[in-house]
């Protein structure tokens, strides 16, 4: 074996140093450069309020998959702008985005309270959902968006349950009781209970409780049992309605201004879309135990919970049916939203009837009266 010349020698080494430096830089850890995108936000909720607190859930959800990559701040309602102005903020830019109800925007196009207000043919809250993200709701509302020239990206999430037909100080036994009270609702539920003879006024969370407390309005409604307890509605009124068409089916929404959400990467979008959902099912199981914890402590502060009587409920059906009849006839997008609610929830809840067993069998035998105690 001959012995490697000086030449060969140093190639050899030179070579084994550059193996040996390319070795120990992809054994280092990489470290990213990339810069965060800080995205400011609003709710239209107060601070307190466990809506509030769901807004805050999904930026957090969102700024942890993110990664440091993308850090979104959810201010409350009135930091920046009052609580029905979200939507012109997110468009202006003024707002990078905001957490609402879609409902809150009805002033715009009538159209838009149909993702909350009314019976929604029967629909649940979830159900509602499944229709706007499978059959057609979701291409209905940017289409709504697009001709009042609102430039914003919406997600919908979030099955809020039933909520309560309100607060008052007296109980409210029939539907005549109903005529020339001055309440509180939003939405197209405002249609509702004015057709029911009510003098409605629109106030914000927020304002609600202080102008019960001062006798501003003489009966409200908000949301559920953990949001009217933090906003105070039993310090002013000891009697709550529960059981309501005027808004059994509403969601929450999340809004991007459009300018923001495009200048995003492919992967911090799809980040987003599977917080809003990841969001969407913790807010509903939360939601059970938040309210039913609530509603309990409701109870024990001497709360008087009431369950809607059938005539009212129907006297609210009968509303709805007249302002679909002259909403439709007023507005093309109202009509087209219907149509496609109608016939999904023809389909959708025909099918959930004939499957869905009836669980109040099941909590009657254990909880019921006269149920016995097992195991």
């Amino acid at each position: 074996m001959s012995t490697p010349t000086p030449q060969a020698r140093r190639r050899f080494l030179k070579r084994a140093s550059a193996t040996a430096v390319g070795a120990g830089a992809m054994a280092a850890p990489m470290v990213s450069n990339a810069q965060t995108t800080s995205l400011r936000f609003q709710s239209t909720w107060p601070a307190k309020d466990i809506f509030h607190e769901y807004a805050n859930d999904f930026a957090k959800k969102v700024n942890d998959m993110a990664g440091g990559r993308l850090k979104i701040e959810v201010l409350p309602a009135g930091a920046v702008v009052p609580a029905f102005q979200l939507l012109e903020a997110v468009n202006k830019g003024t707002l990078d985005g905001g957490h609402g109800v879609v409902a809150y925007h009805y002033g715009k196009n009538s159209a838009l309270a149909l993702w909350g207000s009314g019976p929604a043919f029967g629909m649940d809250p979830n159900m509602v959902l499944a229709w706007h993200y499978y059959g057609g709701g979701k291409a209905l509302l940017e289409e709504i968006y697009k001709s009042i020239n609102m430039d914003v990206v919406s997600y919908l999430y979030g099955p809020m349950p039933t909520q309560p037909f309100g607060w008052f100080k007296k109980p409210i036994a029939k539907a005549a009781d109903v005529k020339g009270m001055k309440f509180r609702t939003v939405g197209l539920a405002v249609d509702m209970y004015s057709a029911m003879g009510a003098a409605v006024n629109p106030l914000p969370g927020g304002e609600i409780v202080p102008a019960l407390d001062r006798g501003l309005i003489d009966g409200a409604e908000f949301n559920n049992a953990s949001s009217d307890r933090v906003l105070g509605f039993p310090d002013v009124a000891k009697n709550c309605m529960l059981q309501s068409f005027h808004q059994s089916g509403e969601q929450f929404e999340i809004l991007f201004n459009k300018s923001k959400y495009d200048g995003l990467p492919a992967e911090l979008k799809a980040i987003i879309d599977y917080g809003v959902q990841a969001a969407s099912a913790d807010m509903s199981w939360k939601a059970i135990d938040r309210n039913s914890k609530d509603y309990q402590e409701l109870k024990k502060a001497g709360v008087k919970f009431y369950k809607t009587p059938d005539a009212i409920l129907k006297a609210q059906l009968d509303a709805w049916d007249e302002i679909m009849a002259k909403k439709g006839g007023e507005n093309p997008l109202f009509k087209k939203v219907l149509d496609s609610q109608r016939a999904f929830a023809q389909r959708a809840k025909q099918w959930q009837n004939d499957y869905m067993v009836d669980f109040n069998m099941a909590y009657s035998r254990y909880f019921g009266r006269g149920a016995k105690k097992t195991g």
